[in-house]
């Protein structure tokens, strides 16, 4: 059963442009994660076989972010009220722990095959890694146009999966090239050590974005300092407190605040014009503000501070509330 509440901004993402990308760049990258599998197995090339593991992350990567746009296209139910919106952002906080999880093992492998480098088929790993960097070519193209079109974390974190990728077949094609030319036999594990080092500062970055999302922390694009002095300067507002303002997911904002408003203005007109500024100039649309007067709600210390510092104690509000 649909939520029956009434919701004037709909918690839902319709992203057309980043759904047809994601299944395009699934099926190219399942494809070629079997090629990369066998080619690294025939090879016996650990730099392939690190970047076959990198395109495996991948394809989970795309399936997850795949649900996630599903599930935000969700309308809001009694339990979630947000909708599925936060979705996006666990996927992506999971890829990022795959990204690093991944680089963590290619290094530990690197390591282990710098000391005992083991027989390679160069030629083989030359061939497959090649036709690797051109797929890896296209989807990175294909997902950078793609967030041009739409903000999605989750495709931000697909198109770092594939910057890694990307980079991982540069490498192995030069190992490959080092190792025929001078029979340096470690350049191959320690090229997929460098790559396994990208992976994870990629993952890192992902992390680091999911993760202020989930803690629910004020979006880098905004100054809260500055949206609280615009909401001061709208006549009638003498007192903004109890701000907040996070990310449900990305491009997704809410806002709430709490007011003192001048009791001779109209609240519902002082309402109208802080959400007219939050829309107009901060592309704010969930906003909700409470107005309140110090005397008549309970703010203790600070609600008397406020008062006291405008000579104002003994105010007569202009109305009582029965309690």
């Amino acid at each position: 059963m649909l939520f029956q509440d009434f919701h004037h901004q709909l918690h839902v993402k319709q992203q057309t442009a980043s759904k047809r990308t994601l299944w395009i760049t699934l099926w190219i990258t399942v494809f070629f994660t079997l090629v990369e599998i066998i080619g690294g197995l025939v090879s016996n090339s650990l730099a392939l076989l690190s970047d076959s593991a990198h395109m495996i992350s991948d394809v989970i990567a795309l399936a997850l972010s795949m649900v996630a746009i599903y599930l935000a296209s969700r309308p809001p139910t009694p339990r979630f009220t947000f909708g599925f919106l936060r979705f996006e952002i666990i996927a992506a906080f999971l890829n990022g722990l795959a990204l690093a999880a991944i680089s963590i093992g290619i290094v530990i492998e690197g390591i282990r095959r710098m000391i005992n480098p083991p027989e390679v088929n160069y030629p083989v790993m030359l061939f497959i890694s090649t036709i690797g960097l051109i797929v890896n070519i296209v989807l990175t193209y294909v997902l950078s146009r793609s967030m041009k079109e739409e903000d999605n974390l989750n495709v931000k974190s697909a198109l770092w999966h594939f910057i890694g990728d990307l980079l991982s077949s540069i490498g192995v094609i030069a190992s490959a090239l080092l190792i025929l030319a001078t029979g340096w036999h470690w350049m191959d594990a320690f090229i997929s050590i460098a790559i396994g080092g990208v992976i994870l500062v990629g993952g890192a970055r992902i992390i680091r974005e999911s993760c202020l999302v989930l803690m629910e922390s004020v979006p880098e694009a905004y100054d809260l300092q500055q949206i609280q002095q615009d909401i001061l300067s709208i006549p009638g507002v003498e007192d903004v407190h109890e701000m907040h303002l996070w990310a449900i997911s990305s491009g997704h904002y809410s806002l709430t605040a709490h007011v003192f408003v001048n009791k001779d203005m109209q609240p519902l007109c002082v309402i109208l014009a802080i959400n007219e500024m939050l829309k107009e100039k901060y592309s704010i649309v969930h906003a909700t503000i409470q107005t309140e007067h110090a005397q008549i709600h309970p703010h203790g210390e600070y609600g008397r501070r406020f008062l006291a510092e405008r000579g104002r104690e003994d105010e007569d509000p202009g109305f009582s509330c029965p309690v």
